[in-house]
Order: C-alpha cells, then sequence, then structure tokens
C-alpha cells in the first residue's frame, strides 16, 4: 500500500498517474484539512473532496476541484435573496458539503462523515482528513483574515502578511492515519504547495515521528524554469522560506528518503533524484508515478 499526503493540486495529478500501477484498494489520500471552512452554512473540504470525487469518477479534471457537469442554479440565485460567496459552488458540490455538516453536527468526527460518504460514493481508495480536530488555515492580508481558499480565489495582489492556524497549534494525527502510515510500504508526498497543504499536515502531532520510521519520497512543486505563481510565492514566504526546491527541501528535511526535483531545476539539492516533474497530461503523470514506484520498490525489497 501507498499513502500520498495531500490531495492538492500537483499531488492530485501525481495520484491520478499512480492510479494506472496501482489498484485503488492500494491507495491512501491522507487530505489537508487547512482549506476547510463554512460556506453558506455547509462545511466546505476541499482536499477531502477532490480525493472523493476523483475516485468516485466525478471530479472536474479541468479545474482540479468540483464535480464535473454541475449546475450553479443555487450559487446564482444567492444574490437575488440577499446572500453571496466569494466562488462558485455547484449544487452537487454543496449536497456533499451539506450532508458532511449533518454529520459532524450529528456528533460524527470528519474521518467517520468522510468514511459514510467515501462507502455511498464506492470509492476503493481511503480518504483520510489528517486529523479531526479543527485545523484550519487562515492567510492575514493586513487588513483582514481569509480563509486558505477564499485567499486563492481572489485578487493576485493579495498580500500575505501571515498564516495563522486555527484550532490546536499541533492538531492530533487520528489513528486511522497512524495505521495506514504504519502499513505502507512507503509515503509520497506529491509536487503539491507545502504552505498551501502539506504543512499543515506536518505539523499533526505524531505526522513527522510516523514519518520518520517509513520511507518517504517527496516531490518538490518548483522547477526553477519558470517564475512561480505570485500567491505560491507568497505563501512560502510566510511560510519562512523561499518558493525553491532547496526551501521545499528544508521543511522536509528531518523524514525524507528521497528528494525529487525536476531535471531543468537549476537550484541544486545535494543527493536529490532528478526526473521529469511536469504534470501536465496523464502520460507524464503516470511516467513519474513508474519512476517513483521503482523507487520505493528498490528501496522495500
Amino acid at each position: 500500500m501507498i499513502t500520498f499526503l495531500s490531495a492538492g493540486p500537483g499531488a492530485s495529478a501525481l495520484i491520478r498517474g499512480a492510479r494506472q500501477i496501482l489498484y485503488d484498494s492500494e491507495i491512501t489520500v491522507v487530505a489537508s484539512t487547512a482549506g476547510n471552512c463554512t460556506v453558506s452554512g455547509s462545511h466546505f473540504a476541499p482536499e477531502i473532496d477532490t480525493a472523493v470525487y476523483f475516485f468516485a469518477g466525478i471530479l472536474d479534471t479541468g479545474r482540479g476541484w468540483g464535480i464535473k457537469g454541475d449546475t450553479y442554479a443555487t450559487h446564482n440565485y444567492l444574490p437575488k435573496v440577499g446572500g453571496g460567496e466569494p466562488f462558485p459552488v455547484g449544487d452537487r458540490a454543496r449536497a456533499v458539503q451539506i450532508a458532511r455538516a449533518a454529520l459532524l453536527s450529528g456528533g460524527k468526527s470528519l474521518t467517520e462523515a468522510v468514511g459514510v460518504q467515501s462507502r455511498a460514493l464506492n470509492i476503493g481508495a481511503t480518504v483520510l482528513p489528517a486529523t479531526d480536530a479543527e485545523a484550519s488555515l487562515l492567510v492575514d492580508t493586513g487588513t483582514e483574515r481569509l480563509p486558505l481558499f477564499f485567499y486563492r480565489m481572489a485578487g493576485s495582489d493579495t498580500e500575505v502578511r501571515e498564516l495563522v492556524r486555527t484550532g490546536p497549534a499541533r492538531p492530533p494525527v487520528t489513528d486511522e492515519v497512524r495505521a495506514a502510515i504504519e502499513a505502507s510500504d512507503a509515503v509520497v508526498i506529491g509536487p503539491a504547495h507545502p504552505a498551501a497543504s502539506v504543512l499543515s499536515i506536518l505539523d499533526c502531532e505524531g505526522m513527522r515521528d510516523l514519518l520518520r520510521d517509513a520511507f518517504v519520497v517527496a516531490v518538490s512543486p518548483f522547477r526553477g524554469s519558470a517564475a512561480p505563481d505570485p500567491k505560491d510565492a507568497a505563501l512560502m514566504y510566510a511560510a519562512g522560506e523561499k518558493p525553491t526546491s532547496p526551501g521545499v527541501f528544508r521543511l522536509y528535511r528531518d523524514f525524507v528518503d528521497v528528494f525529487v526535483q525536476d531535471i531543468h531545476d537549476p537550484d541544486e539539492v545535494k543527493g536529490s533524484l532528478r526526473l521529469e516533474t511536469r504534470l501536465l497530461h496523464e502520460r507524464q503523470a503516470e511516467s513519474l508515478a513508474w519512476d517513483i514506484m521503482a523507487v520505493i520498490r528498490h528501496a522495500v525489497s
């Protein structure tokens, strides 16, 4: 079994590639809760939903989030009745979020609620939130604190002063996540954004200790050959590192066994594995997945 940390952009593309090699039952995805928030009274959890929709075969892969073919009647009607939302939420996606909010208010943990919805949608992979505690991320712009996903949907000139965590500073990792990692042949951190996704998982109490005892492959989301998105760069600086592969490596260095950089990355991380990490289409994602699986099989054989 392989456990993937994060279902954020980049990581999701690699998971799609891995699905061509592994059975869904051999895949566990530990999703960040950094982007979780309330939208129009429903429970919005972008990474969890992206993973669940993907394995259910309903993900809008063009956008990387939401349900393909969804309608927006509720979103479009809200302004007519004194409401409004910062970004469009599809009607079927909203149904998922409303149902999850009801499960949570009924006493289920987030892990249990995600399990109920995963079974309802007949997915074969295991999708787990990193923690059941409140562990969202707010972006301090100097004038307001925006939920992470709100920030990512805002204008590109939005300033980032600080990243503020809600709830406990060290939310506990769940027993389900612990069991999944201990049972895995390896843990893979795909090219997801560290500050927007991965760090919120790593900050869970006990996570780094678990990873030190596992075989971990991490892929840098930065290739150096092109300037990163300004929002991604701002988040990395707010996390205390530059938006470069060496910056990512410093965040992961205490537990990573194999660090993967793009073959064209001009920045040097000593001992890194150089591979083609552009994931513009499914063949590239599958090729990178094959390369990573070869490394894992060699290491655990």
